[in-house]
C-alpha cells in the first residue's frame, strides 16, 4: 500500500517587483498550507517578483540571499518544503529558478531548462514582455525531491512542453511532477490537458501553480490545480484570487480541497 502524503499548490497575486510584499503573501500561504496538513507547497514561476522580465536583472536573488530567510525559517517551523520562484544569478548568468527550501533550512535550486516567449495575441495591457532567451540562459539544475515515501520532480512553465522532460522525471523514479508556471487563459486548456496526460502515462501526481491576476502586462489564467496519478482532477482554484489547493493521499484514496486567502474580482 502506498504511504500517505500531502502536497499543495499556491496561487498568488504578485505586486510588480515588490519582493517584500510578495514574500508576505508567500508566508501567509505557507502557513495556510501547513495548517491544512501539506508537506510541500509549490508557488508559480517568478512568484517572488512577478513575471516582470524587465526587472529580473535588478531583482535577481542568490542561493544564500537573506531575502529568503523568512521562507527558510517558515519551512523549518512548519516542517514544510517551500518552492518559490525568482530570477537567480549563477556565475554571472541569469536564470529562471525555483528555490527549494526544506524543513532543515536547507536550500536547493531548480533552473528552467526550456525558455519561452509570448506572442502578440497574449497582450493584456501595456507592452509585451521580452522573449525569455533575450534575458535568461537555459539551466540544468534538476534535483529530485524526496519526502515521506515519495519523490517529486520540478518543471518551470515551458519545460512542460517537452515530453522528454516528464519522461526523464518518471525514469528517475518521480511519483509527483510539480509545474511552477505562468499560464495565460488561451493556453490553459492545452497545458492542463498535457499535464493530465503525463499523469496517466507516467503514473505521477501532478501539481500546477499559477498566478491569480495579471502580471508582466499579461492576464493569468489562475486555476492552479492538482491531478492524481490516474489523471483525476483533485482540486482546482478559481481563475482569480489568492489561495491554495491541497491534496492528501491516504489508505482510502485521494482527498482534495481549496482554501482561499483572498478572492479575486468578480467576473
Amino acid at each position: 500500500m502506498k504511504q500517505p502524503y500531502s502536497i499543495s499548490v499556491a496561487q498568488t497575486c504578485p505586486v510588480r517587483g515588490n519582493v517584500t510584499a510578495n514574500l508576505s503573501e508567500h508566508l501567509q500561504l505557507a502557513q495556510l498550507a501547513s495548517e491544512h496538513g501539506a508537506r510541500l507547497v509549490l508557488f508559480p514561476e517568478l512568484s517572488l517578483t512577478g513575471y516582470e522580465l524587465d526587472l529580473a536583472d535588478a531583482l535577481a536573488l542568490s542561493q544564500e540571499d537573506p531575502r529568503l530567510d523568512p521562507l527558510r525559517d517558515a519551512a523549518c517551523s512548519y516542517r514544510l518544503t517551500i518552492i518559490a520562484g525568482a530570477p537567480v544569478r549563477l556565475s554571472s548568468r541569469l536564470h529562471i529558478a525555483a528555490f527549494i527550501m526544506d524543513a532543515q533550512r536547507g536550500i536547493n535550486l531548480y533552473t528552467k531548462q526550456r525558455l519561452g516567449s509570448f506572442g502578440e495575441s497574449a497582450r493584456c495591457d501595456g507592452t509585451l514582455p521580452p522573449p525569455e532567451p533575450a534575458i535568461f540562459e537555459p539551466g540544468s539544475l534538476d534535483p529530485l525531491l524526496e519526502f515521506d515515501a515519495d519523490r517529486a520532480a520540478l518543471a518551470i512553465c515551458a519545460d512542460i512542453g517537452d515530453v522528454q522532460h516528464a519522461q526523464r522525471a518518471a525514469a528517475r523514479g518521480a511519483t509527483s511532477y510539480l509545474a511552477s508556471t505562468f499560464v495565460i487563459p488561451s493556453e490553459f486548456n492545452s497545458d492542463s490537458e498535457r499535464l493530465r496526460g503525463y499523469a496517466t502515462k507516467h503514473a505521477m501526481a501532478i501539481g500546477l501553480a499559477n498566478f491569480g491576476r495579471s502580471t508582466g502586462g499579461l492576464k493569468a489564467a489562475g486555476r492552479s490545480s492538482i491531478w492524481s496519478e490516474g489523471g483525476e482532477l483533485l482540486a482546482q482554484l478559481p481563475s482569480t484570487g489568492t489561495g491554495i489547493a491541497v491534496t492528501t493521499r491516504s489508505s482510502s484514496g485521494w482527498h482534495g480541497e481549496v482554501v482561499m486567502l483572498e478572492a479575486g474580482p468578480a467576473a
